[in-house]
């Protein structure tokens, strides 16, 4: 057996790139497994363009039991195996290449390859292969753009692992001695090794016929644990609406006779579109109203859509190699987004998109970790898995659909289904197909996918009352980035509108414009240098612009705007993302008045225009919900030269107490009780929205009325019907540190020891007590018998929540929380090195701290990267920090 060195790892180029040397045709794969060890035979049609090429195949953690080709045995001369690669002399084109490995599925706790769900007397076998697992299960040349076909045999035992699965349409079964049984699975679309799994164990099933709209029938099944099957019916509904609307909005149907999708509560990642078998962390297929949030339903209904409108995106046309890693993810998220927005509201989509955008992405970009899209090299491709490639990604899909609108990129995406199917593409690909189909040159906007770094958008007026023409001059500017200090203008599209002073909507005329849209009242400019001016003629009066309207670019706006302007769109804008991005703004402007302790024109215009809005029954409630929430401490530290975060957390409380106060005591209890008494278990939008106003309205309540609100809070708990009001209600009893919070705390974990996702919220909201005394808790919840570094789920649900979602309690001035998630880091790494990498992005922005905190969080990750054996993941994540 050879393992991989993970002290050091050669940069993988992506002007390096060469095609295969051998390509694969034809995969026979036959399984015999067991929880301690599984032996693996591979059958592999090789064929090379010239027989002169070295036959050369990745292989970790493999024990090589039996080597032949082309029928004879090899012996060791003949093939060498180190360092992670197999090489084989003698192949030529046509040659068969036979192997029997033995690998250790239960001992793999990196969840990577062939593994061990749960515990050894009741768990499950799972295989997770992206990016890099099939080389851990047999030996292949393990790279995206190698794609055969696959034919699969399992064979096990029939009392411990009675359901045997793997991708493509069953093939055959049967019995065998020894009360032992096999199945066989054909997949005959060609794939990478990335897209191979297999699933053996004890499960429960629920199922449903589905025929698509040419008439072809598809069995659709779900499988989970005896304890977790009922809650997977609402997966099950979200699969089924997910093919309708693929097959409607873009043309794609299935395309094999079943879809299997298995839940497992270890997973490292959300979900995984392996053909025809798509395995899911639980978190994202378990729903049912008692323990899931209404957040979770959408996110399982975004996450079961994502999965599946890959077969399309991602495995149907795959990406030629990693680098294009966005190509499959980042418009596959762009699409989750469209089927979300029309599954729900649009408007509040989008909100929760950008803002998750802001919260993730954005500092990404301005730290040491930041990267193109596209990145031009790598040394561990598992921490490529980010914000940057999927949201960022699937934002400048949107830019370019909107450039092209609906029509014209539904025609460019089904010249590229049609021309890549069955091929490994590239990002020129993709938007040469879209370019070619609508006879536009798309190539400018493949530099937003070199480019790291978030631009920041300049924007000023100028009004010219006696020629009644506004001038709007747009600059851009990017900051430089880790290996790229010199930026190019990029092109951005700017959708925008004109009011006056009214709340009303002006008609647009752009000077110099051939054949303006008579009426129209809203428009896209393009920004495709440093700067460049736009003149709108006869607009009447000085205009307030409304600029990147439901965000047209991922980039930073910069707008000279009045506070009285501000408002103005927070009260008129019909485009529901730009009236909340109005908010948002308004708010940061205020912060800064509290901050400075300079005026309170900001303060004053956003607590009173809230306070209208508050009392304006029309008005969506899911909305009004997101106007009253302020940016979060993440966003605002941004803000700051030097970041406090003890100190941007207090402000950021001031800012509430002021709009509660604003708002009124009274006025706040009053529309409390007029929601809860519409409690509900619905899951409609109105009963949503309705829940999701009642939560803001109660901690807008306890920032001015702690003991009131947790009052309310504990009655809410107590009477809550499902977890969306319960945990609500919780958070609040727990960040207010409040004394009814111990016991609200014990009845939730004895009402739900039994079920591990409620178990993870459980761990989580203990981690959101606000100041120091958090890390005494995070050590004592350590120690609870329900804590394991083993599962993924609950190291985020705990050290995760901890470290990235409560800045004030993180950031420690004595740097005592650095110091203990540095040693957490190093137990976890030699568990789980994708675990512990994406853990340890937590130091991102460490550099922008004030000098006490700066200095102590840079002692303890030069520390971490002191240590010996430290895995290739997680030491590339801390290099990158020092680096930065």
């Amino acid at each position: 057996m050879t393992t991989r060195s993970d002290a050091s790892s050669p940069l993988i180029r992506l002007d390096d790139y060469r095609a295969p040397a051998w390509r694969v045709a034809k995969v026979e794969l036959a399984f015999d497994l067991d929880i301690d060890a599984a032996e693996v035979s591979a059958r592999l049609h090789l064929h090379a363009p010239t027989d002169d090429q070295p036959l050369r195949l990745d292989g970790e953690n493999l024990e090589l039991l039996a080597i032949a080709l082309d029928g004879q045995p090899l012996p060791e001369g003949r093939w060498r195996y180190a360092d992670g690669v197999l090489e084989v002399d003698g192949a030529r084109d046509g040659s068969v290449l036979e192997t029997r490995v033995r690998v250790k599925p239960a001992a793999n706790t990196a969840l990577e390859g062939l593994y061990l769900s749960g515990p050894r007397e009741s768990g499950f076998l799972l295989t997770q292969c992206e990016a890099e697992g099939f080389r851990h299960i047999t030996f292949f040349p393990d790279r995206p753009d190698v794609l055969a076909s696959y034919t699969v045999t399992l064979r096990a035992d029939r009392e411990r692992f009675p359901v045997l699965l793997a991708g493509g349409d069953p093939d055959g079964h049967g019995e065998l001695e020894g009360g032992r049984h096999w199945a066989r699975f054909v997949d005959p679309h060609p794939k990478p090794s990335y897209l191979f799994a297999l699933v053996a164990g004890r499960l429960q099933k629920i199922e449903r016929d589905y025929v698509t709209g040419s008439g072809r029938a598809v069995k659709l099944v779900i499988w989970a644990e005896a304890d977790a099957i009922d809650r997977c019916g609402y997966a099950m509904d979200a699969l089924e609406r997910a093919m309708r609307w693929d097959e409607q909005a873009y043309g794609r149907e299935y395309d094999l006779g079943v879809f299997h999708v298995v839940a497992t509560h270890d997973f490292n990642m959300g979900a995984m579109e392996n053909k025809g078998l798509n395995i899911f962390n639980a978190k994202y297929l378990l729903a049912d109203p008692d323990s899931s949030t209404d957040e979770e339903y959408r996110a399982v209904e975004a996450v079961v859509a994502h999965e599946y409108f890959h077969n399309w995106s991602g495995n149907r046309v795959t990406c030629r190699d990693w680098f294009q890693l966005s190509l499959k993810e980042g418009l596959t998220v762009f699409r989750e987004q469209q089927f979300s927005a029309d599954m729900n509201s649009p408007a509040l989509k989008r909100i929760e998109d950008v803002a998750l955008l802001r919260r993730a992405q954005f500092p990404e970009d301005a730290g040491p970790l930041a990267h193109p899209v596209r990145p031009a090299q790598y040394s561990e491709i598992n921490n490529f898995y980010t914000a940057t490639v999927y949201e960022k990604g699937a934002e400048l899909v949107r830019m370019i659909a909107g450039h092209l609108g609906r029509e014209g990129f539904r025609r460019g995406m089904d010249r590229y289904f049609e021309r890549h199917d069955g091929h490994a593409a590239t990002l020129e690909d993709f938007l040469g197909a879209l370019g070619e189909a609508n006879g536009i040159d798309l190539a400018p906007y493949l530099a937003w996918y070199a480019q790291a770094g978030t631009p920041r958008l300049a924007a000023r007026g100028h009004y010219d009352a006696a020629r009644r023409t506004y001038t709007l001059t747009l600059a851009q500017h990017t900051a430089p980035t880790p290996g790229q200090p010199d930026k190019r203008p990029l092109p951005i599209p700017v959708k925008l509108a004109l009011f006056d002073r009214a709340g009303h909507r002006l008609p647009l005329r752009v000077a110099g414009d051939a054949a303006p849209e008579a009426g129209a009242t809203e428009r896209v400019v393009v920004l495709d240098r440093a700067e460049q001016s736009f003149v709108f003629e006869d607009v009447p009066g000085v205009p307030v612009p409304s600029l990147l309207r439901g965000f047209s670019a991922p980039v930073i706006l910069e707008c000279d705007y009045a506070p009285d302007e501000l408002a103005l769109l927070l009260r008129h804008d019909a485009d529901g993302f730009n009236r909340w991005e109005a908010g948002q703004q308004l708010a940061a402007r205020a912060y800064d008045n509290l901050r400075d302790g300079v005026g309170t024109e900001a303060l004053d215009a956003w607590c009173d225009a809230l306070e209208a809005l508050f009392n304006d029954t029309a008005l969506d409630e899911a909305l009004l919900a997101d106007l009253l929430t302020p940016p979060g401490e993440i966003e605002l530290a941004e803000r700051e030269r030097q970041v406090d975060p003890s100190h941007v957390h207090a402000l950021r409380q001031q800012l509430q107490e002021h709009l509660a106060l604003r708002i009124g005591r009274e006025s706040l209890q009053q529309r409390y009780e007029a929601l809860a008494a519409h409690t509900s278990l619905a899951l409609d939008a109105a009963a949503q929205a309705q829940r999701r106003l009642k939560r803001r309205v109660l901690e807008l309540i306890a920032r001015i009325d702690p003991w009131g609100a947790h009052q309310l809070a504990i009655l809410q708990y107590d009477n809550a019907p499902g977890m969306t009001d319960r945990l609500a209600a919780l958070g609040v009893l727990v960040r207010g540190n409040a004394p009814q919070a111990r016991a609200a705390l014990l009845h939730f974990r004895e009402r739900y020891a039994d079920n591990p996702l409620a178990m993870d919220k459980w761990f989580s909201v203990q981690t959101q007590l606000p100041g120091e005394v958090v890390l005494d808790r995070v050590r004592e919840l350590e120690n609870d018998p329900a804590f394991t570094l083993k599962n993924p789920n609950r190291v985020n649900a705990l050290f995760g929540a901890w470290a990235r979602n409560n800045p004030d309690g993180f950031h420690r001035p004595d740097g005592s929380g650095y110091q203990w998630l540095a040693e957490r880091l190093r137990l976890l790494d030699a568990l789980n090195p994708q675990v512990s990498a994406r853990l340890g992005t937590a130091f991102n922005g460490w550099q922008r701290l004030e000098p006490v905190r700066r200095a102590a969080a840079r002692a303890a990750i030069a520390s971490l990267a002191e240590s010996s054996g430290l895995s290739r993941n997680l030491g590339e994540i801390v290099q990158s920090m020092l680096r930065g």
